[in-house]
């Protein structure tokens, strides 16, 4: 047989030995592994005592924001957790590239674990708060959109030689990186972390700061595979399915945001979590290289005291090249 050229790998439908890591082609891929591997932590090194004594003393307001987005984040770092093992990898031939992506499954376990932690520490009732996302429709909406958009690339006949199907997957991947860990995780912590920031539920909140350091990566990573893809497939989705993807998305979030966000809590409301959708719907659409669908500004610039463990990053993490905004669509 001939030796390996790492120069022949491709992230999918490549034609060298998936089981022959080195030499590497994508060095980031290596990189962002070993990155990984540092950031170990486990839902057990947070002591939940203070949130033991602080639940009881929450507002009816509070304890349903908080009751609805632990049962929310449960079910989606599940579907994480899944469509990362059992679909996009599944299509991956670059093995550092699969590697980092089996450190990210590991990741989402440990992610479906805090909250379940959380969950039993406080008491919470378990059968009503993990069937939430089947009885609750705010909620269901918002799964079900996730599973229309993530289910195509489970499918084994997939086929990314084909132009159609290439572009599903690449569609697919878009929603997961940009919209289900880009928008949706990220927006749905926000409402913990306002808690905190008035005191109440930081041992959460800290639970999800290691969440959110991890999710970091996996959307940054995730959008340098999909420009890497579409680099060598030499073919971009259209943008205007792109942008009425990212525009449901932000539709399906605003549902869910009127149902958690009833009542405003001190520091936070509606209004605010569905203004910070908007623009991190932005920045992950220029962070791929469309056109973002407006300007709207980033309406809780203390999330950065929240979410940065180690203040070494701007809480959205990369710098990504601007583009002006011509587009007649509108978020709304």
């Amino acid at each position: 047989m001939e030796a390996l050229d790492p120069n022949d790998k491709r992230v999918i439908d490549g034609r060298t030995d998936v089981n022959q890591l080195m030499p590497f082609k994508y060095h980031w891929a290596w990189r962002d592994f070993l990155d990984a591997q540092k950031n170990h932590w486990t839902p057990l090194d947070i002591s939940m005592s203070e949130d033991i004594a602080d639940y009881p003393k929450l507002s009816d307001d509070e304890k349903h924001i908080y009751d609805n987005v632990m049962a929310t984040l449960s079910t989606m770092d599940i579907m994480a957790m899944r469509n990362i093992g059992l679909a996009v990898m599944e299509k991956i031939t670059a093995p550092e590239i699969q590697i980092y992506m089996g450190r990210q499954v590991d990741e989402e376990c440990i992610h479906t674990w805090a909250y379940s932690h959380c969950i039993e520490t406080l008491n919470l009732p378990q059968y009503e708060i993990y069937n939430r996302y089947r009885v609750v429709p705010e909620i269901r909406q918002k799964m079900e959109m996730a599973k229309s958009m993530l289910d195509p690339i489970c499918d084994t006949s997939l086929d990314t030689m084909k132009k159609d199907d290439l572009c599903q997957f690449l569609l697919s991947y878009m929603f997961f990186a940009g919209v289900f860990e880009g928008m949706w995780f990220y927006g749905g912590f926000t409402p913990i972390f306002a808690l905190s920031r008035i005191g109440k539920m930081r041992r959460t909140a800290e639970q999800l700061q290691y969440i959110m350091r991890d999710e970091a990566f996996h959307v940054a990573f995730g959008m340098r595979t999909i420009r890497a893809i579409m680099e060598e497939k030499n073919y971009r989705p259209p943008e205007d399915l792109v942008q009425q993807m990212f525009i449901k998305s932000y539709q399906s979030e605003a549902i869910y945001a009127d149902y958690i966000m009833q009542n405003p809590i001190l520091g936070y409301n509606t209004d605010m979590h569905k203004g910070q959708i908007r623009f991190l719907g932005n920045r992950r659409l220029k962070q791929l290289g469309y056109k973002p669908i407006d300007d709207a500004p980033n309406p809780v610039p203390w999330l950065d005291e929240q979410v940065n463990i180690k203040k070494e990053k701007n809480f959205f993490e990369t710098k990504v090249t601007e583009y002006q905004s011509g587009s007649a669509l509108m978020w709304e």
